[in-house]
């Protein structure tokens, strides 16, 4: 009896590891939010990486964490190091630019993946700026095989932990745009 238990546990096991590299593997996320200010005013604010310190959800996390900024326009770079594990260490640099309409960068968080993110701005009847920031990854990407099937579960939450994020620095982006 012990054995078929044992025997069972360990099918369970090869089972959830086995469908952990067929599970899908990209995770794709978006938040938007209305800003009553220009565009052109919204869109400094996200494409020079100097100004992310005011609204970023990651500069309020680890307000000590070490940023270098280089560059303008696209490769417009901003690496960062971070003991606090929810920051990390990595970098973050603009691969596309349209401005004052959209902003794409690529993600590469040291030893843990890389992802794609990008803003989105159009104006509104009333003068305002719809923002959508989005953000795309593919959960295996860069990871080493013996990692693939528990990052690909970790997918399933990491839309709304990364949504979570999102909603908080589109809420400062807003409160620092609208002061002006």
């Amino acid at each position: 009896m012990l054995g078929k238990i044992i025997f069972g546990l360990i099918g369970l096991i090869v089972i959830v590891i086995l469908l952990g590299f067929v599970l899908p593997d990209r995770v794709e996320t978006e938040r938007e939010t209305i800003i009553n200010a220009p565009q052109d005013d919204v869109y400094a604010l996200i494409s020079n990486f100097e100004a992310w310190d005011a609204w970023s959800p990651w500069a309020k996390l680890d307000p000590d964490m070490d940023v270098t900024i280089t560059g303008d326009g696209v490769g417009h770079r901003m690496s960062w190091k971070s003991d606090d594990p929810n920051v990390g260490n990595g970098s973050q640099v603009v691969s596309a630019m349209d401005a004052p309409s959209s902003l794409t960068t690529r993600l590469e968080f040291e030893g843990m993946g890389n992802a794609d993110a990008g803003f989105t701005l159009s104006p509104t009847a009333d003068g305002a700026t719809k923002v959508v920031w989005s953000f795309e990854t593919n959960m295996r990407e860069g990871m080493p095989l013996h990692m693939q099937p528990l990052v690909t579960y970790l997918g399933f939450f990491m839309g709304d932990m990364v949504g979570a994020q999102y909603e908080e620095g589109l809420a400062d982006l807003k409160r620092v745009a609208e002061a002006g």
